[in-house]
Formats: C-alpha cells, structure tokens, sequence
C-alpha cells in the first residue's frame, strides 16, 4: 500500500493548453494502457474512482486523475483575478485530489482487488469546466470513468451533465458509475441487435467479463410491430416467431464476433420490450452493463442514442458506452429486434 502522495504525480493544466501539449503527455504513455477519471470530492466521483483504480489494476494501466476548479466567477470577483489565488486554488484542488486517490486505494472493497495499491496514478488539475477536459484528456486513453451524479447545481436531473456530456462525445469507451450491489454470480451484460455498434459493444463486454470472470448475459429485446391498421396483422409474424428470430439473430451475433468457443461463459436472453428497459431490467444486480451507441442517429443533433442514454441514465449498476471505430458503418437493425445498441 502507497502511503499518501508516493506514486501520485501532479500535472497543471490550464483554460490555455494547446491540443498538442496533451499529445505530448500522451505520446510517453505510447503502447501502456491508460484509464482516466474524473472527480470533484463528491460521493459519486470517489465511487467513480474506485471503480476506475480496479479497472486499471485488472488492465495493467496507469490511472490519470482529473479534478477541476471553477473560473468562471473570475468576472464577477476582482479579488479573483490575482494569479496569486488562482495558483492557490489549483494547488487545494490537487492536494485534495491527491488525499482522496489514496483514501480510495485503502477502502476495503477497493484494496481487495490485487494491484490497485500498484497502480501509478497523476493528478491533473483543469480549470473551469471538467466535461470538456475530460473528453480531451481522454483522448487515446482506453477508457474514460465519471461518476452518474456530480457537485452540479441542477439536482433534479437523474444524470449530471458530465457524464452526459462524456458519455455523449468521447472518443474512447466511457464508463457512468451508478451506486450498485451486486448479487449473486459475477455478470456482464451487454445488448445485441446486429448493428456495427452492437456487435463492438459485444466485443468489449466480452473482454470485461473475461477481466472479472464473469458470464457474459447477451440480451435481445424483441416485441410486434405496432401497425397502424389491423389490416397489415395478417401479414405479421407470431409473437414467438419474433422472439426465435430475436434470439437466432442474437446467437449468430455471438458467434461472429466472439467465435463458436468463446472464451467466457454466454448465455442469450431474450425480452419482450423495449431494448432500454429490457437492458436495465436484466441489468439488476450485474456487474456491469455495456451498449454501444450510435454516435448520430437519423434525428440531426442527437449524439447519443435513445437506448443508450435511457440505459445510462436509469441503470441500476455501472453503464459502459462504447462508440464504434470511426468511419465504421452504420448498419440498420433487423425489424424483429429493438435496437439495443441504439
């Protein structure tokens, strides 16, 4: 175990760094598997970081730690403009950071997990706004870890708009950690439709079941279409037609992304629904729940698809995201499934 400060570096980064400055830092990580997590002291934010110090710990990377001071009061105060207060505050802000990275190294769920006490974690200071920050330093990071619910000022709303905004815009697979308890076997689960997003999502939930030693639970939502007139029922497929085809289509999925061996234990689910409710109603109790997301889906300025934000916002353990590879493309879903990766 690291007593406090050891192996926490402390790296400044102002409203003024250059896009190339952050390549910089990031060229000497080249080939090292790197994990970044937001925080601001609240609750959410050291759940955050607990996950993300695991994460890590199981994935052999280094841990970048990112906390903000706010700057945008500057204008209203002018005792605030003197450089001498604002290094004062970027200095709190990284000791606090620092006092809290190794407070969650020692909590006992956290120091259980072998390696964490490892990990090389490095604090950077931003100022203003974290959510920008956050999408940017995470660029070339294998993940990116933010809390469901922060320090905002809007409390009614059931997701900060940080992890909206990560969730949304990063490029790299962002992780929202919801308050969870898990029970009874180690489960992964992940939604499948067909589409290029479902399927590099089922390639990622494959690899955090295998990290946990988890099964993985393939879910595919399925139910009848809603004509308008009855006229067309006719010609409609049976229920359980639709659910068998839901499910063919699921194992096929399984079997050509993850092979006809897989490496961890799969089981398909099918569910009549919704695919955002059905995710979070399987999700109960699971470790985690992956979807892909569609980056921009058919209505202009939706970045985020409606299933993956319903399952962000309502799931009830933490939500991996995933985009696909850009340029990849965007295949259309079969008619018998609910997008699970939308």
């Amino acid at each position: 175990m690291h007593a406090p400060g050891d192996d926490t570096e402390e790296a400044v980064v102002d409203d003024e760094t250059e896009p190339n400055d952050r390549q910089g830092r990031a060229g000497t990580r080249s080939g090292h598997p790197r994990v970044v997590v937001g925080v601001d002291g609240s609750a959410g934010s050291r759940d955050a970081l607990g996950w993300a110090l695991v994460a890590a710990a199981r994935a052999g990377a280094s841990l970048e730690v990112v906390s903000a001071f706010p700057v945008d009061f500057y204008w209203t105060d002018p005792y605030l403009l003197d450089r001498g207060r604002v290094d004062s505050l970027r200095s709190d802000t990284g000791a606090r950071t620092r006092e809290l990275v190794e407070a969650v190294r020692r909590e006992p769920g956290v120091a259980a997990v072998p390696g964490t006490g490892d990990v090389p974690a490095e604090v950077t200071v931003v100022a203003g706004a974290p959510a920008e920050h956050l999408v940017r330093v995470a660029e070339g990071a294998d993940l990116l870890v933010v809390g469901s619910r922060g320090r905002g000022g809007i409390r009614s709303t059931l997701l900060g708009s940080v992890a909206l905004h990560c969730s949304t815009h990063a490029a790299c697979p962002v992780v929202v950690v919801h308050p969870s308890t898990t029970t009874g076997p180690a489960r992964v689960v992940v939604g499948v439709d067909g589409s290029v997003p479902s399927r590099t999502a089922l390639a990622r939930a494959a690899e955090a079941a295998a990290e946990r030693g988890a099964e993985l639970e393939v879910v595919a939502a399925y139910d009848l279409p809603n004509y308008w007139s009855e006229l067309y029922v006719v010609l409609a497929e049976s229920l359980e037609e639709v659910q068998d085809a839901a499910r063919r289509h699921a194992e096929a999925a399984v079997a050509e992304v993850l092979g006809e061996q897989p490496t961890v234990p799969v089981t398909v689910v099918t569910v009549r629904g919704t695919a955002g409710e059905a995710l979070v109603q399987q999700a109960a109790g699971a470790e985690l729940l992956v979807v892909g997301s569609r980056s921009r889906n058919a209505l202009s300025g939706m970045l985020l698809g409606s299933v993956s934000l319903h399952s962000v916002v309502h799931a009830p353990c933490p939500v991996m995201v995933v985009h696909p590879a850009p340029g990849a493309a965007q295949e259309g879903t079969s008619s018998t499934l609910a997008g699970a990766a939308n």
